[in-house]
């Protein structure tokens, strides 16, 4: 390492600044700001010279951590980027929506607060993307072979991008006007601004990547079809049933689950359309889960001008530091403050939902009760019952499943307990030459294990397809890593 007591002399942990509050709560615009370069050089060079860089293991992508924290200490900017480049194919969006696991295994965390992996794999992503575009990589030669990738969120994305580069012809299908999933439609231009995905796109394009937006595989074209026209086809299409909650009232108009709301604000935002179907502009929001989707429900509210914007989370308050029963290298369950969350808003824990009330068919309320755990289950207390005003609901309670879309009446493609499709140790499914990739085969988990389950796959689809790969396999779908020759 460059400067091997680096974390005795630089000991504070100094985030990315953020645009104040009263500003940024007027536009749609990133929250975060560049970090300046003398701070990112001293952040940086916290990284210890550790016998065992337990980051590799947090990270499913096994990022280059070190390496690339000690040339960006160095000032070498151009080789950091490369580095994190040989392992993660989409930086600049791993380093604005990773919760960055890598730092709950920081060495350092253990009596000091973690390096800040993810501020400098932002900024190197930054670095990269000053230029204005991404250097195009594509194929010095071309196959034979044909792979059609359904599903253009980040494993989609991953795998095609991977495939396209050993030469396959690749066609990304996706049902949506625009290429991108929840990256574009589900996730808040506060978080992510949609230029970034733009870039990323022209790359693609550049590279040789074919897209077909507007295009519902079952509906357009089916299962059959398009494992006729293609030599593989990939399932990415992510994890988008929604968790509803079925208690009395649920019908009412004004309760939504939080991805109708959140698209309808994206597509208003990326002017796809004129005005909001769902507004929260001077009404009382209660957002049920406290977790991402939820502060992404808060912040798009706040920006909305509601009334007032109430989160209920039906579990305890998660502790401000590391528990006994998450002990380091683990990913801890701590309390979290977003940037939502700085914004506005009230916040509520043991709050279990009894019903919705309505009037004329419209919600007007939601009664709540505390929440007690009886025999291991979440149950709302008899006698703690409350009424908090509502007049827009959102479900923001996470998701259960795939959609099958024809998978299983048209392609005969099994499914596990869990809903998720089934797939083997190589990610194929029961159908011959069909795989899966992302929350599709794995259930709803981080953007990082998308982008990793999207490397793998791309490589055990190469394999089936030419015999062997050279691609890298960061992750299996049972999470132990494997080896594809």
């Amino acid at each position: 390492m460059a400067d091997p007591r680096g974390f005795l002399s630089v000991t504070e942990r100094v985030t990315q600044p953020k645009r104040p509050v009263p500003v940024r709560i007027m536009d749609y615009k990133e929250v975060v700001a560049r970090q300046d370069a003398a701070t990112l050089k001293a952040q940086a060079s916290r990284c210890m010279d550790c016998g065992v860089p337990f980051c590799h293991t947090g990270c499913p992508l096994g990022n280059l951590i070190p390496e690339f924290n000690d040339l960006t200490y160095r000032g070498q900017l151009d080789d950091a980027a490369s580095r994190l480049l040989q392992t993660n194919n989409f930086p600049e969006l791993t380093g604005k929506l990773c919760p960055a696991p890598c730092e709950s295994s920081c060495v350092l965390g253990i009596n000091q607060p973690a390096v800040t992996i993810k501020q400098v794999e932002a900024e190197l992503a930054n670095h990269l993307m000053d230029a204005g575009s991404f250097a195009p990589q594509p194929p010095a030669r071309h196959t034979e072979h044909r792979v059609a990738v359904v599903g253009s969120g980040p494993a989609g994305l991953a795998a095609a991008q991977q495939l396209t580069r050993v030469g396959h012809t690749v066609a990304v299908y996706e049902r949506d006007a625009k290429i991108g999933g929840l990256l574009r439609y589900g996730i808040p231009d506060f978080k992510l601004e949609k230029d970034v995905i733009d870039l990323r796109l022209e790359q693609m394009e550049a590279e040789g990547t074919i897209f077909r937006p507007g295009v519902e595989i079952g509906v357009d074209i089916s299962w059959d079809e398009l494992r006729r026209d293609y030599d593989a086809v990939i399932v990415s299409t992510g994890a988008t049933v929604p968790r509803d909650l079925p208690v009395e009232g649920r019908e009412l108009d004004g309760v939504h689950f939080a991805m109708e709301y959140l698209a309808d604000s994206n597509r208003v935002v990326a002017g796809e359309q004129e005005e909001l179907t769902i507004d929260a502009k001077g009404k009382h929001v209660i957002i049920l889960g406290g977790g991402d989707t939820g502060a992404d429900c808060l912040g798009t509210a706040l920006r909305q001008e509601a009334a007032s914007v109430t989160t209920l989370a039906i579990g305890k308050k998660p502790p401000m530091e590391r528990g006994e029963n998450h002990p380091w290298p683990m990913t801890p369950l701590v309390f979290e403050v977003q940037s939502a969350h700085e914004e506005g808003g009230e916040r509520s824990y043991l709050a279990s939902t009894v019903n919705f009330i309505g009037e004329q068919n419209k919600v007007i309320g939601v009664t709540v009760a505390e929440t007690e755990f009886v025999a291991g289950k979440r149950l709302p207390k008899p006698g703690t019952e409350k009424v908090i005003k509502a007049d827009l609901v959102l479900l923001a309670l996470g998701f259960t499943a795939p959609e099958a879309s024809g998978l299983d009446e048209q392609a005969s493609i099994e499914f596990d307990n869990r809903g998720n499709v089934a797939r083997d140790g190589y990610y194929m499914t029961n159908a011959d030459g069909v795989f899966a990739a992302g929350d599709a085969g794995r259930g709803q988990s981080l953007i990082v294990w998308a982008i990793a389950e999207g490397r793998s796959c791309a490589a055990a689809v190469d394999r089936y397809l030419t015999g062997s790969s050279t691609l890298p396999a960061p992750v299996a779908p049972s999470d132990r890593a494997i080896s594809i020759i």
